[in-house]
């Protein structure tokens, strides 16, 4: 999910650079969303690793 989300980072930078800002934006969009997803996900599992007592790290 971290690399599809630094995929579209990357996508977003070069198609502004090219002007491409409509699909610079919605790049960039989907970025946030699909890191945000991350974000939640790798802190969903370390909350679920602590309480079953499991090492976290």
């Amino acid at each position: 999910m971290l690399g599809w989300s630094l995929i579209f980072a990357v996508l977003a930078i070069v198609a502004g650079l090219l002007g491409f800002i409509g699909l610079a934006g919605l790049a960039a969009t989907v970025a946030k969303v699909l890191f945000v997803i991350f974000l939640v996900l790798l802190v969903g599992s370390f909350v679920i690793r602590a309480v079953r007592g499991q090492s976290v790290l």
